[in-house]
């Protein structure tokens, strides 16, 4: 989780501390008591960043201060490992302060390929040089940093990077490393059981500028997925009591859609003066379409009456509200 924040001095008196007209990050998160800290991957990397090196701090978090809060004694974390000894890996809390800007604050289509481009040396050097692999390249974690007036493209959030000496302690077929949409597609295969290469990260940088401002994209996939049939999700083989599910909500969003793309065929027909005849008498008559809905289609009850069941088995109903419409929905669908 990262937030923007700022010093408390920053509204007291000047010059109280160095902080005070930075603009500052906070970065939370929760990795294993064991693994690597991004401050030490950080430091290896200040050590080799010298003379003609340098320029990759620029590209580089600098973290202004850092904390890790463990759980204590008696948290849930410390029962679990209490009752599943070594199976149970504990966390930590770690937090981050750098002075970065988020990847919104770009202006320009220049600024944002320069920022990629950058993103992209800096993960080389990295790997060269340091050898750490990133392992979580996602658009959260491609950030800026401005400096005298020029904006560096900066490669944030090394919480899960690992030397490349070490690639074979990655994840294994339970846990692939990285954020989904972002993720390479061979490792979202249940089939994928890695190691890690760089080659993943570079696709995950590809995914990153293509999802970057590209809503079209995102619609055209979704609308694939909406107006398919017939549908048939891939889903695990854990998940195979989800397909019901899937399939019926589609079912339901592909018919409200195309309820609606008949309903705006049908509208734009009466507004267009070579349908209209001087007899006829529906012009101007049509109902206005439920959009909330989708003409009916994709109401509570109707999503209700799909979630409330699992694999044939009745889920827990809170409310008597809901228990009420679910009786409702019963008994008509019997009388059909």
């Amino acid at each position: 989780m990262v937030v923007r924040v700022e010093c408390a001095c920053r509204h007291g008196p000047p010059n109280t501390c160095d902080w005070q007209e930075k603009k500052l990050v906070l970065k939370l998160s929760f990795p294993s008591t064991t693994h690597v800290s991004e401050r030490t991957f950080m430091d290896r990397c200040k050590e080799l960043a010298q003379g003609k090196h340098a320029w990759v701090l620029n590209h580089l978090p600098n973290i202004t201060w850092s904390f890790d809060i463990p759980f204590r004694a008696g948290s849930p974390q410390d029962n679990l490992k209490k009752k599943f000894g070594d199976a149970y890996e504990m966390c930590v809390m770690r937090g981050v302060i750098q002075e970065l800007e988020l990847l919104a604050y770009l202006e320009t289509a220049k600024e944002c390929t320069q920022v990629f481009y950058d993103v992209f040396q800096c993960h080389h050097w990295v790997w060269k040089y340091p050898e750490i692999l990133h392992r979580n390249i996602s658009q959260g974690n491609v950030m800026v940093r401005e400096k005298n007036g020029k904006v560096y493209g900066v490669l944030n959030d090394w919480d899960l990077a690992i030397w490349l000496n070490n690639k074979r302690d990655g994840p294994t077929s339970l846990f692939h490393t990285g954020t989904k949409p972002y993720m390479a597609h061979e490792q979202q295969s249940d089939d994928w059981e890695g190691p890690h290469q760089y080659c993943h990260d570079m696709e995950s940088i590809f995914y990153v500028i293509l999802l970057f401002k590209d809503d079209e994209f995102l619609h055209n996939k979704k609308s694939s997925v909406v107006h398919t049939v017939p549908f048939m999700p891939p889903v695990s083989p854990f998940f195979i009591g989800f397909r019901l599910w899937l399939t019926r909500l589609q079912e339901c969003l592909r018919r409200g859609f195309n309820n609606m793309g008949d309903y705006n065929l049908e509208a734009a027909k009466q507004e267009d003066s070579q349908f209209k005849t001087d007899d006829d008498s529906q012009s101007g008559n049509l109902p206005p379409f439920d959009m909330e809905t989708l003409g009916g289609h994709f109401l509570y009850e109707r999503v209700g009456m799909i979630l409330h069941k699992f694999k044939n088995e009745q889920l827990t109903t809170h409310g008597l509200e809901w228990q009420n419409i679910l009786e409702r929905s019963s008994r008509k669908r019997q009388q059909r």
